[in-house]
C-alpha cells in the first residue's frame, strides 16, 4: 500500500492521501511520461530531430509534447532552461496551447500547487516576458490576480515581490503592453496600503516606484481605470511620491497628459468590472458568488463565519472589505429570478461586511466604496444596480439595527460637501440624481421613512433635512415617547457610531431577535403602490373665476357620478366653450384646473383593454375626456372654433401630461380619415413652447411608464404618421426596447413583416442608431438587432460600424453581425471591412467568419484571399502608398497575413490554408514581402509549398485528376478574375485548376493538374 501511495503522489500539487488524483495533473503527467520515453538516452541533436518529427505527425502529438514539456518545467527546475528552449523551437502555434494551460493551472490550481511549482510558474512567466512571447501579458494578469488583498503571509508577499521585480526589470516590455498597464497599476496601488509594516518597507518602496513610474510616464493608459483610480490614490496620498503626484494632478493636469483636464474627468469615467474582478482571487470570487447565489436568507451565518475565518480574520484583512463591496455593487448584478427568490440579497451581505469591521479607517473606506458610484452618478452612463445596495441596506436596517442606518446616513451627509470641496456642486448633483433615480425606478416608494424616521437622533434628522430637504416630508414627524429610548446619539464628536465598532449591531441572522418565519414573511415580494397620477387640488376658488355658464356646467360635471351623464355634460360644456366670444388665458387656465381635478380618476385607470376587440375599444373611449377629443377632431382645420378647444387642452396638458397619449390613442382607434393624426400635430403646434417632436417623445415616454401594452399598440401608427420624427430616432427606439418583452417584440416583428411598420429608412440615421445602441443594456441591444434583422437591411449598410466595435466591449453588436455575415457568401465588398479590422489575440470576430466561410465556401474565399494578396505583386511601392481611398478601404498585406496567421493559430485541423489558391497567394507574398514581414509571418509562409513540386509529387503518386475540380469553384474563380480585370490573375488561373471542395478534413489535398 505504501508503494501505491507513493505512485499516486503528485509532483505538481499538494494533495492528501485520501484525495483522488486531479484530472489535469494526470493528463500533464501522462504527457510528461510520453515525452520522457521519446527522448531518454538521446543526444541533444537527436532529441531535437525526434521531437520535430514527432510533432509533425499531427495536432495530437504536438499538443502531447508541448504539455509534457510544460509539466517538465514545473517539476524539474534543473532542466527547465533546456526544456523551455526545446518547447519554443518545436512549437507550431506560437505557444498558444501552452499559454492556455499555464493560465488554467494558475487560475484553478494555484492554491494546491507545491511551492517549487509556483516558483517555476513565475520563472516561466519571466522567460515569456524576456523573450517577448505573444500572450505573456495574459500570464502576468493571471499571476497578479493571485496577489490577495489584505494578506501579508509569506507566500503572498513572495508572489507580490517576484512580480514587482519582473515588472521593474522588464519595464520597457511592460510599457509596450498598454492593455496590461492599468491592471498592474490598479493591483499594486491597492496592496500598498497592506504593506505598512516596517518589515515590508522594501516591497512597499518597489510598489511605489513601479506605480509612480507608470502613472507619470503612461498616464494616458492609466486613465482607462476611471473613477476608482482616484479612490486608490486617496488611500496612498500620504506617501511623499503620491503627494507630489496629487499636486500635479490638481494644479497641472496637462503635465501628465495633454488630454487630461483634471480629476473630474476621471471621476466621470465608470471603472470597468474587470478591475474589481482582478482584486479578488478566483477562489475568493467563487466563494462569494456561492454565498450570493446559493445560500438562503436566514441560513447564511455558518457560511459567513467560514468566509470571515478564511479571509477576514487578521487586522490587515480589513482592507479587503472595500474590494468585496465594490465587487458586489459593480460586478454582481442578480437576475430578476434571483431577486424574487429567497436567496440572501446583496444588501444583507454588505451589511454583514460593515458590521463586522473593527477598524475605523477600514470602516470609512468601506462606506466610501459603498457610496462611490453615487458621487457623480449619471443614469445614462451608470447602472441603478450600482447604487441600489446602499439605499437598501439603510432602509432594511432601520427597524432591527438603526445604528447601521444612522452611520451610513451621517456619512452620506458628510461626503456631500467634504469629499472634494472643489467639486462639491458636481458631487451634490450626483448624489441627488442617485436619490431621484432610486425613486423613479421605484427601488423605494419614498425616502421620507428613511430621512424622517423618529429612531434617528434629532441632530442627524436636522442635518438630513438641511442637506436633502426635497426628499423629506413637508412636516417632520413628531417623536413618540415610546421611541425616545431608541434614538441614536451622534453627539460623541465622531462621524462614526460608537467609533464604527458595530459589533453589537449584528446584522443578519439573530433568530432570537427576528424569528425566521417572520423574517421570511417580511422578505416576500410586495408590489410597491403607484404614486397618484394627479395631486388633488381645491377647485372652489377656480370655479369663481369662470363665466356663469361655464361655471354651471363645471359644477354639474363635478356633482355627476354616472359616466354617460358626465359625457353629456362635457358635451354641453364644449358647446359653451366654442360659443364664448372672449375665451382667453384667464378663462382657459381655471377651467383646465377644474377639469383635470374632476376627471383625475379617469387618468388613474388603465386605458387599454385586456381583450382587444371592437366593442372593448369602443368602451375604452367612452369617457368624458374623449368627448373633448371628438369635438376637436370633427372640426375642420380652418374652423376658428378649434382654437378655444386647443387652448383648453393645452392648459390641461400642462397639469396632466397623460392627455397627450390619450389623444394619440383616440386618433388611432377612431374611425376617421387617413389624416386623423393631423389633429395631434395641430395640438402640438398650439403649444409653441417646444418642438412638436419633443411633445411626441414626451407623450410616448409617459405612455410607456403607465402601460407598455398601450405603448407598443401605438408604435406602428407613430412610425407611419410621424416618420420624420420617429424613423431612425435612437431615443424612441431605446425607450421601446427597454420596456418590451418577448411577446411584444413578436407583435412588432409581425407588424414589420406585414408592412405596417418601418423603423429605419436611410443609411445615415440607421448608423447613428447603431452607434447610440452600443451603450445600451444587453437585452435592449439584442431586441434592437431582432428588429433590424426583420427589416431585411443589407449587410453592406451595417458593416461601416465594424471598425468602431471592440470584441470584448461590444459583444452584442458583434455577435449579431456575425450571424448576419454567416447567412452571406463571401464577396469582395464584405471581405474588405472584415480584413481591415486590427488583428488582436483575443478578438475572434474575423477568424470566426473566415473559418465558417472556409467550411461553406472554401474555393470562393480562397480566390478572394488570392486576389487581395496577389494584387500587391508587381505594383510599385510608391503607387501602393498613394491614394488615401485605397489605403483606407482596402486591407494591406500585413492585415491579410495577420488574420490568416491568427486563423492558423486558433483553428484546429484547418485545410483552407492548403487550398491551391491560398498556397499560390502565399508564394506570391514571399516574392515581394519585406524581410520584417517574412520574419513576422514565417510560420504562415512556411506553409506555402512549391507548386511545381506538388504537381510532380502528385503525378508520381498517380494522384487524382483535375476532373475532381468543382465546376462551381471554377465559376467563382472566373467571376473574381472578371471583377478585378487583373491580367496576372487571369494568366495564373489558366495554369492552376481549382481543387474539389472537401470539408471537415484534417488536411485537404490539392487536386492534380491535368497536364
Amino acid at each position: 500500500m505504501t508503494m501505491d501511495t507513493a505512485k499516486q503522489q503528485s509532483r505538481m500539487l499538494t494533495t492528501s492521501s485520501i484525495e483522488l488524483k486531479d484530472d489535469l495533473d494526470k493528463r500533464l503527467e501522462k504527457c510528461y511520461s510520453s515525452l520522457t520515453s521519446l527522448i531518454t538516452g538521446l543526444s541533444e541533436r537527436e532529441i531535437n530531430d525526434t521531437l520535430n518529427a514527432h510533432v509533425s505527425k499531427g495536432q495530437l502529438q504536438h499538443e502531447e509534447t508541448q504539455l509534457g514539456q510544460f509539466y517538465s518545467i514545473l517539476v524539474d527546475p534543473k532542466m527547465a532552461a533546456k526544456t523551455y528552449r526545446d518547447m519554443v523551437l518545436i512549437s507550431r502555434d506560437g505557444l498558444t496551447m501552452v499559454l492556455t494551460n499555464v493560465n488554467m493551472v494558475i487560475h484553478e490550481k494555484w492554491l494546491k500547487l507545491q511551492e517549487s511549482a509556483r516558483a517555476q510558474l513565475v520563472w516561466l512567466c519571466k522567460e515569456l516576458v524576456r523573450n517577448n512571447v505573444t500572450g505573456a501579458d495574459s500570464v502576468c494578469s493571471s499571476l497578479i490576480r493571485q496577489i490577495a488583498g489584505g494578506d501579508v503571509t509569506t507566500k503572498n508577499i513572495w508572489l507580490c515581490e517576484s512580480m514587482l521585480d519582473m515588472f521593474l526589470e522588464y519595464k520597457q516590455w511592460l510599457e509596450k503592453n498598454p492593455q496590461l498597464i492599468p491592471g498592474v497599476v490598479y493591483t499594486f496601488l491597492r496592496v500598498i496600503v497592506d504593506h505598512g509594516n516596517p518589515n515590508l518597507s522594501v516591497v512597499r518602496q518597489k510598489e511605489v516606484e513601479l506605480c509612480i513610474g507608470l502613472l507619470r510616464e503612461k498616464f494616458v493608459d492609466c486613465m482607462v481605470i476611471g473613477r476608482d483610480l482616484i479612490r486608490l490614490l486617496q488611500n496612498v496620498a500620504r506617501v511623499p511620491e503620491f503627494d507630489k503626484f496629487w499636486r500635479d494632478m490638481i494644479n497641472n493636469p496637462t503635465a501628465l497628459c495633454p488630454t487630461f483636464t483634471g480629476i473630474l474627468q476621471l471621476l466621470q469615467t465608470r471603472t470597468s468590472r474587470k478591475f474589481f474582478i482582478a482584486r479578488l482571487t478566483p477562489d475568493m470570487e467563487n466563494k462569494l458568488v456561492f454565498l450570493l447565489t446559493k445560500v438562503k436568507f436566514g441560513q447564511q451565518k455558518r457560511y459567513q463565519d467560514w468566509f470571515q475565518r478564511q479571509y477576514l480574520s487578521t487586522p490587515e484583512s480589513q482592507s479587503l472589505r472595500c474590494d468585496l463591496i465594490r465587487y458586489i455593487c459593480a460586478v454582481f448584478h442578480p437576475s430578476n429570478e434571483l431577486l424574487c427568490s429567497d436567496i440572501i440579497p446583496r444588501w444583507a451581505v454588505i451589511g454583514w461586511l460593515l458590521t463586522t469591521c473593527t477598524s475605523n479607517v477600514a470602516a470609512s473606506d468601506a462606506k466610501l466604496a459603498l457610496f462611490y458610484d453615487w458621487l457623480l452618478f449619471v443614469p445614462e452612463r451608470d447602472s441603478i444596480m450600482n447604487i441600489e445596495p446602499a439605499i437598501l441596506v439603510m432602509y432594511h436596517s432601520m427597524r432591527p439595527h438603526p445604528a447601521i442606518t444612522a452611520t451610513l446616513l451621517d456619512f452620506l451627509c458628510r461626503i456631500l460637501t467634504n469629499y472634494c470641496p472643489m467639486l462639491s456642486v458636481q458631487v451634490r448633483q450626483g448624489i441627488f440624481t442617485s436619490l431621484k433615480t432610486i425613486l423613479e425606478k421605484r427601488v423605494l416608494q419614498s425616502l421620507s421613512p428613511l430621512f424622517d424616521n423618529p429612531k434617528l437622533d434629532r441632530e442627524l434628522r436636522t442635518l438630513l433635512r438641511d442637506k436633502f430637504a426635497e426628499f423629506c416630508s413637508p412636516e417632520a414627524p413628531k417623536e413618540e415617547s415610546a421611541l425616545k429610548g431608541e434614538v441614536i446619539d451622534l453627539d460623541n464628536g465622531s462621524n462614526h457610531v460608537e467609533d464604527n465598532n458595530l459589533s453589537d449591531a449584528r446584522f443578519s441572522d439573530e433568530e432570537d431577535e427576528i424569528p425566521l418565519g417572520k423574517l421570511k414573511q417580511e422578505m416576500k415580494f410586495q408590489p410597491i403602490p403607484e404614486p397618484p397620477r394627479f395631486q388633488p387640488v381645491d377647485i372652489s376658488e377656480h370655479l369663481h373665476q369662470l363665466p356663469e355658464d361655464l361655471q354651471g356646467f363645471t359644477q354639474e360635471l363635478q356633482n355627476e357620478t354616472d359616466q354617460e351623464s358626465q359625457c353629456e355634460v362635457i358635451d354641453r360644456l364644449m358647446q359653451a366653450v366654442i360659443q364664448q366670444d372672449d375665451f382667453d388665458q384667464d378663462v382657459a387656465t381655471p377651467l383646465a384646473v377644474c377639469l383635470c381635478q374632476i376627471l383625475s380618476t379617469q387618468f388613474s385607470l388603465n386605458l387599454f383593454p385586456q381583450e382587444i376587440d371592437e366593442e372593448s375599444i369602443e368602451d375604452s373611449i367612452g369617457t368624458p375626456i374623449f368627448v373633448m377629443f371628438r369635438f376637436l377632431s370633427q372640426m375642420s382645420e380652418e374652423d376658428p372654433r378649434r382654437h378655444p378647444i386647443l387652448q383648453l387642452l393645452g392648459e390641461m396638458y400642462i397639469r396632466q401630461p397623460r392627455i397627450g397619449y390619450h389623444l394619440l390613442y383616440f386618433l388611432k382607434v377612431s374611425k376617421m380619415n387617413e389624416e386623423k393624426m393631423a389633429t395631434y400635430k395641430d395640438f402640438c403646434k398650439s403649444m409653441d413652447t417646444k418642438d412638436p417632436s419633443e411633445y411626441l417623445l414626451q407623450d410616448l415616454k409617459q405612455c410607456q411608464e403607465d402601460d407598455v401594452r398601450l405603448f407598443t399598440y401605438l408604435i406602428p401608427d407613430v412610425y407611419t404618421h410621424f416618420p420624420a420624427i420617429a424613423v431612425g430616432n435612437a431615443e424612441l427606439l431605446h425607450v421601446l426596447v427597454s420596456c418590451i418583452d418577448g411577446t411584444q417584440l413578436q407583435d412588432l416583428i409581425c407588424q414589420i413583416l406585414q408592412g405596417h411598420l418601418i423603423m429605419f429608412n436611410n443609411k445615415e440615421t440607421f448608423l447613428s442608431v447603431l452607434n447610440e445602441s452600443l451603450d445600451w443594456e444587453t437585452i435592449e441591444q439584442y431586441f434592437l438587432w431582432q428588429l433590424i434583422m426583420s427589416h431585411n437591411i443589407q449587410i453592406e449598410h451595417i458593416l461601416p460600424i465594424l471598425p468602431k466595435l471592440e470584441f470584448g466591449a461590444h459583444a452584442e453588436a458583434m455577435t449579431s453581425i456575425l450571424v448576419l455575415l454567416k447567412q452571406e457568401s463571401p464577396a469582395v465588398d464584405l471581405l474588405r471591412p472584415i480584413l481591415v479590422r486590427e488583428c488582436k489575440k483575443n478578438d475572434f470576430f474575423t477568424v470566426s467568419i473566415l473559418k465558417y466561410w472556409a467550411q461553406e465556401h472554401e474555393d470562393r474565399l480562397a480566390e478572394l484571399i488570392n486576389q487581395q494578396l496577389t494584387k500587391f505583386n508587381g505594383t510599385p511601392k510608391k503607387r501602393q502608398r498613394t491614394g488615401s481611398a485605397m489605403k483606407k478601404d482596402n486591407p494591406s498585406v500585413d492585415q491579410v497575413l495577420s488574420h490568416l496567421d491568427h486563423m492558423r493559430q486558433v483553428c484546429r485541423n484547418i485545410s483552407f490554408l492548403n487550398n491551391e489558391s491560398v498556397q499560390h497567394a502565399l508564394q506570391q507574398v514571399q516574392s515581394f514581402a519585406t524581410e520584417s514581414q517574412k520574419t513576422k509571418y514565417s510560420d504562415l509562409l512556411a506553409l506555402a509549398e512549391d507548386i511545381e513540386d506538388i504537381k510532380t509529387t502528385r503525378v508520381l503518386r498517380g494522384g487524382r485528376k483535375a476532373s475532381n475540380a468543382s465546376p462551381k469553384a471554377n465559376k467563382y474563380r472566373k467571376a473574381v478574375v472578371d471583377e478585378t480585370e487583373s491580367e496576372s490573375l487571369s494568366s495564373e488561373d489558366e495554369e492552376m485548376k481549382p481543387k474539389a471542395k472537401k470539408r471537415k478534413k484534417a488536411a485537404a489535398p490539392l487536386d492534380d493538374d491535368s497536364d
